[in-house]
């Protein structure tokens, strides 16, 4: 898993390969994600300039924060198609 240092540069952009690891999600999911929708938030700059913010990658995370189960189930069918 990549680390990221206390203090850390919101800004940085990730490459696909270190964004993938430090979300413990294969490049595949990410891939499928940037189609799909649910995914972290990505800059995207020409055909294969692909990178993630660390400040967004963070931002992803948190928002799946919950302090139990149900809370999850019932947020997970909100968001339901």
């Amino acid at each position: 898993m990549i680390q990221l240092e206390t203090k850390y540069d919101p800004n940085q952009l990730i490459k696909q390969e270190a964004a993938a690891a430090f979300l413990e999600l294969s490049q595949k999911t990410l891939e499928k994600w940037r189609h799909t929708g649910g995914g972290p938030r990505f800059v995207k700059r020409g055909s294969r300039f692909i990178r993630y913010r660390a400040a967004d990658l963070i931002e992803w995370i948190e928002g799946g924060l919950v302090a139990s189960t149900s809370e999850a189930t019932a947020r997970d069918a909100q968001h339901a198609y």
